[in-house]
């Protein structure tokens, strides 16, 4: 596509001409990031204007939670990301006429996201309301080696001898509009930063800043280089507390070209002083300047050159696909690259959106793609994880439970949900953890990891569930009274899920205690206990319906109320917003994926019969008023043999961002969705599982499709499988040899020798059909 809108193309995304009622979302596209600094996708001159946003992960404001009536147990606190001092502003003047998009004239305007370079470009050729024109050109980047760097090129090319000035400004406290309904975070918004230092010599100026109630402390840099042919370049500085700005102004020829490089440095602490984070800035920028832009841009090609050769997929026969899954696989790398100890929020560090927080969403679909990419950034990830483990039991304790209960959403480790049937009874969030760090170790063999952090994670959340459930009479394990991933179905007994993901717990806790007797030693894990577990473990109550031959989502739910769909209106999606919660948690109407994400996850304790019948019952009842739906049914639609339901919902998940599906971009992409689109070509259409550590293969071609191919990684060996009509062919990229299984047949794939199999045809789907209205849009090759 051309005009207003994005060009498709395999390795870029590119935006021409501007539309200003299109900038919100298009900076949340072409946001850049790498997991410790995230910028919006705002034009440089900072106007016009959607949303700007520079974000820190981690750093965060505090404010109260709103409760009509409080409750013991409940979070006091809230947290929301906060927009940081912005770096990314140029402001252009040429003979006094400030370039803004919005007067004069654009004769060609574009920007564009390149997944290789790893950098947002952007061409501009305008001319000034009186006449002068001018060209400019400026390129983009965050660093993904130096953890704390941002860096941006920015040329203006005067078609005629014209007098420039260019300003450089640091910028906190931007006005920023608040969508959340509560006050309390649209005050905790407003002007949130203190300042606390503000210094400015030569081309380089440093301002520090405190979170005016959390107490965090930040700092922000910049420096310069300029180029131009010609002598005569005149330079300032000055800094302020909000406000430092670095001026160059100079004739320029036409067809010369002046040139700023800007080089930035962020960081923060909840303990250093303002003077160490000052250092550790300037260090920063030392650094990168040392490096050099042309080397900072190298190093970047290398990272991103590294990365796609482990993670790269290939679509043949849909452009527009191929370029979404890039798009896809480009941000999750920016989400979590540098992290390092802290979270993967929900919505990266593109925006805004759900506060900057986290959900059980990065381990359940973001760190999935990660584990298999890029194994040490779920090694971060889960080591943040980790190191709010104090706080998890802290919450265990408040709720009258052993071990450890991660929350539903925060950003700190703490709980910070209002929403009690999530943030307090959504226990499944310690089970999504321990599911996340046994699926990593199994698919690393990293035993240091298991041995200092995953251990203790599995032993504490794997006593949160001996403490939360109980054998019933007839010794049947029960976990009563939690809300599950489907949240119209809420507090419930035995939600099937949950119960699944807390048996994998019990035992991949009993098996690192086994392994590791250093482990249960410190940890003071007794053999009685870990009996404990492994007979709740086998114990576990699996609620099944034997009459419709169904298992229940929950304990009873088959025997509720059946939705009314055909007499709900098309345009009262997504329902919590038109009807209420408690009509929709005694009724049969699912929000997302539940009982068939288990079916994923924990596919092992499903016949292949239990899954055709379970899909088609609850597709039946699934509206997709979530993000995190359509790729896991995507993947059980593949499995099942609905190819062509299977590649609607690929389309559906992949798209999310790209077509705006939920009209919310504009508050940042959906990690889960974009990290979806993986999980819905490489386990639902590749057939990829790894159930206790026995990585496994079932490929099936797409429809309209020619070819697909994906790349992983699995224990140190970086291998590609090819699929096309009736074959599939696995190789390795580098390491040793590969043992999986092909449809069910034991493999062995040895470097240097391509092996090629057949594909059965698929199993013969069940009759499946969608709740009125909520069918997925039908894809069709390219579009």
């Amino acid at each position: 596509m051309t005009g207003t809108g994005y060009d498709v193309e395999p390795w870029v995304l590119r935006w021409r001409g501007l539309s200003v009622v299109d900038l919100r979302r298009t900076e949340s596209t072409f946001a850049l990031a790498n997991g410790h600094i995230g910028m919006r996708g705002t034009l440089d001159e900072g106007e016009p204007r959607g949303l700007p946003g520079t974000y820190l992960n981690g750093f965060y404001e505090e404010h109260e939670l709103p409760y009509g009536e409080g409750g013991y147990g409940y979070p006091e606190e809230g947290q929301t990301v906060v927009n940081v001092t912005d770096g990314k502003v140029f402001r252009l003047l040429v003979e006094d006429e400030p370039l803004d998009m919005r007067y004069g004239r654009a004769l060609a305007h574009h920007r564009e996201l390149d997944f290789r370079s790893g950098t947002l470009r952007r061409y501009t050729d305008w001319e000034s309301p009186t006449g002068k024109r001018v060209i400019v050109r400026s390129e983009r980047l965050v660093s993904l080696t130096q953890r704390a760097v941002a860096a941006i090129r920015y040329e203006v090319e005067p078609q005629q001898d014209v007098q420039l000035v260019v300003q450089s400004d640091l910028l906190a406290n931007e006005p920023v509009d608040s969508e959340s309904g509560d006050p309390r975070v649209a005050a905790a918004l407003d002007s949130p930063l203190v300042a606390d230092f503000a210094h400015a010599e030569g081309a380089r100026a440093v301002l520090a800043h405190h979170a005016r109630r959390s107490g965090l402390r930040m700092a922000a840099g910049m420096d310069h280089e300029v180029h131009l042919a010609k002598d005569g370049v005149r330079t300032s500085i000055h800094a302020e507390e909000d406000l430092a700005r670095f001026t160059v102004a100079a004739d320029v020829p036409a067809g010369q070209r002046l040139t700023v490089v800007k080089y930035l440095g962020y960081g923060w602490s909840g303990q250093r002083s303002v003077p160490a984070l000052r250092a550790q800035v300037e260090a920063a920028l030392e650094g990168a300047l040392q490096t050099g832009w042309a080397g900072l841009l190298a190093e970047q090609r290398r990272f991103l050159d590294d990365y796609w050769e482990v993670a790269d997929i290939e679509v043949d026969g849909d452009p527009q696909l191929q370029q979404a899954v890039r798009f896809a696989l480009f941000h999750i790398l920016q989400a979590a690259a540098r992290g390092e100890t802290r979270a993967i929020p929900g919505k990266g560090l593109t925006g805004p959106g759900y506060d900057g927080h986290a959900f059980w969403d990065t381990e359940t679909f973001v760190l999935p793609v990660l584990t298999y990419t890029v194994p040490d950034a779920t090694r971060d990830a889960l080591r943040w994880r980790h190191s709010t483990l104090d706080k998890a039991r802290e919450r265990a304790e408040v709720l009258g439970q052993r071990g450890a209960a991660f929350p539903w959403r925060s950003i700190s480790g703490a709980e910070c949900s209002a929403y009690w049937p999530a943030g307090t009874a959504a226990f499944h969030v310690s089970g999504d953890v321990a599911y996340a760090v046994a699926q990593y170790i199994d698919a690393t063999g990293d035993e240091e990891f298991e041995q200092h952090w995953g251990g203790e994670i599995l032993v504490e959340t794997a006593r949160l569930w001996a403490s939360l459930g109980h054998h019933d009479k007839g010794d049947v394990f029960r976990i009563d009274g939690v809300t599950g991933p489907d949240e119209y179905t809420a507090v419930v007994d035995n939600n099937t899920y949950t119960n699944l993901i807390a048996q994998q717990n019990f035992r991949s806790a009993a098996r690192v205690c086994r392994r590791h007797p250093s482990v249960a030693c410190k940890l003071g894990v007794s053999e009685e206990e870990i009996q404990s577990w492994e007979r709740a473990a086998d114990a576990m109550l699996l609620p099944f319906d034997e009459v419709l031959g169904v298992h229940q989502q929950s304990e009873g739910f088959t025997s509720h109320a059946e939705w009314d769909f055909e007499g709900t209106d098309p345009d009262a999606y997504p329902l919590l917003l038109s009807h209420p919660y408690f009509d929709l948690y005694r009724k049969q109407v699912i929000k997302q994926a539940d009982l068939v994400l288990a079916m994923h996850l924990r596919g092992d304790a499903f016949t292949p019969e239990q899954k055709a019948r379970n899909f088609a019952y609850y597709e039946a009842r699934t509206v997709r008023d979530s993000s995190l739906s359509a790729a896991t049914q995507a993947v059980l639609a593949a499995e099942v043999g609905a190819l062509q339901l299977a590649y609607d919902y690929l389309a559906e998940a992949a798209f999310t961002d790209l077509h705006d599906l939920h009209r919310n971009v504009h508050n940042g992409l959906h990690m889960a969705s974009l990290a979806g689109a993986w999980s819905a070509l490489v386990a639902g259409f590749g057939g990829m599982r790894d159930h206790g550590g026995e990585l496994s293969f079932a490929p099936r071609l797409p429809p309209h499709l020619t070819r697909f191919a994906f790349r992983m990684c699995y224990r140190g060996t970086r291998f590609a499988v090819s699929v096309e009509d009736g074959s599939a062919t696995y190789r390795i990229i580098s390491g040793g040899p590969l043992r999986t299984s092909h449809h069910g047949k034991e493999i062995v794939v040895e470097p240097g020798v391509e092996l090629t199999l057949e594909v059965p045809e698929p199993p013969t789907p069940p009759k499946i059909r969608q709740p009125a209205h909520r069918m997925p849009r039908r894809r069709l090759a390219g579009g």
